[in-house]
């Protein structure tokens, strides 16, 4: 998940890089929506939220430590530095996962793709409109629109009519969407590339959480838990975090900034349908509906029918 729109397309791309750019955004897609899947397999399975967690910080946190050796962050002039990096690791890092992968305990994965990546893009225009001075397009504006109604659709309709606790997981996945909105904006505002940023999430939080989860007994836990369940997690902490990086990254460079964020409204149909048979969960006709029209909202937000934007 990314709002990174910073890249521009030159005005003309051969054939076969576009070509290769759309497989790359197509590629990144599935593995956003199958970190989704995974991380509601995980949590409820034989692994606990805390368990979960914690792979998914694990094997990242190893592979960028060398980056943030190498490169580590430096204000360089750059007013309320620190804030920005604790903005970042509570944005992405340790409190999103616990927020994003704790809705999991409760909500369905369904409800996981429309109500996360369709309410970061609302809480990152928002945000930029206050904190970066960038203004509402037309399109935008009915875009956001889209994806507050499609939102309410799914969770409003969990309110209304379910006696359980799935409005619980839903609010904690608006809660990962602004999270993540407030992450986007702060990497735009610290200047921090991809991956360093991504070094200084990872690192800082695996260094925060390992010791206490390993001191409340969290290696006995993963030794006694399925290998299967286990490896999933630690696939999909690489997969769906570092690779998804990569081929966005590649997405944007073939394709534009603008059509390759657009790719991202497949993320809540995707979820929703590997989660029928991969979880057994079926959307009820109300969240089709929100999937839809969040759908609709991101890809209008990101320009996917302005043509202008497409062709430069």
């Amino acid at each position: 998940m990314t709002t990174d729109c910073s890249l521009a397309a030159p005005a003309i791309r051969p054939e076969p890089a576009r070509l290769a750019g759309a497989a790359a955004a197509l590629f990144t897609v599935l593995l956003w929506a199958a970190g989704l899947v995974a991380t509601r397999f995980g949590v409820t399975g034989s692994l606990t939220l805390w368990d979960v967690v914690f792979l998914r910080l694990l094997l990242p946190a190893l592979l960028l430590l060398p980056v943030l050796v190498r490169h580590p962050p430096a204000a360089a002039g750059r007013p309320h530095f620190p804030l920005l990096l604790a903005v970042l690791v509570a944005g992405a890092g340790l409190p999103f996962l616990l927020t994003s992968s704790g809705g999991m305990v409760f909500a369905p994965a369904a409800h996981a793709g429309p109500l996360m990546p369709g309410c970061m893009p609302i809480f990152a225009a928002l945000l930029a409109v206050l904190v970066l001075g960038e203004r509402f397009t037309p399109a935008r504006r009915l875009g956001t629109l889209l994806m507050l109604a499609g939102a309410a659709a799914v969770g409003g309709w969990q309110v209304l009519h379910d006696g359980g606790s799935t409005w619980r997981g839903d609010l904690m996945f608006v809660a990962a969407g602004a999270m993540w909105a407030c992450y986007t904006i702060a990497m735009k505002k610290s200047g921090l590339g991809v991956w360093q940023a991504a070094a200084v999430v990872y690192v800082t939080s695996c260094l925060l959480y390992a010791p206490v989860y390993l001191l409340g007994g969290g290696a006995g836990r993963l030794m006694a838990a399925p290998a299967f369940e286990v490896g999933i997690q630690l696939f999909q902490s690489v997969a769906s975090g570092l690779l998804s990086m990569a081929a966005y990254g590649f997405a944007v460079r073939r394709l534009g900034a603008a059509p390759a964020a657009a790719f991202g409204a497949l993320t809540p149909a995707l979820t929703a349908l590997l989660a029928i048979p991969l979880l057994g969960e079926w959307p009820e006709p109300a969240t089709w509906t929100g999937i839809v029209a969040v759908s609709l909202g991101v890809a209008l937000a990101n320009g996917a029918f302005d043509s202008r934007r497409r062709a430069g």
